[in-house]
């Protein structure tokens, strides 16, 4: 599964919660996953551009 399928996938259970500590922990799980993200896109666009990554 790609980290936007993740992403997609955590939206539609956050919309479909109705506890509070599920809610918060799709949210926390969420939080991660778009974190995750713009790692990867940051590391790529570093590749892009010749940049080292680090």
């Amino acid at each position: 599964m790609s980290i936007d399928q993740h992403i997609e996938e955590l939206r539609a259970e956050l919309r479909n919660a109705v506890k509070v500590d599920e809610r918060r922990r799709i949210e926390a799980e969420l939080a991660m996953a778009l974190a995750e993200r713009e790692a990867i896109w940051a590391e790529h666009e570093g590749l892009l551009n010749g940049e080292p990554p680090f």
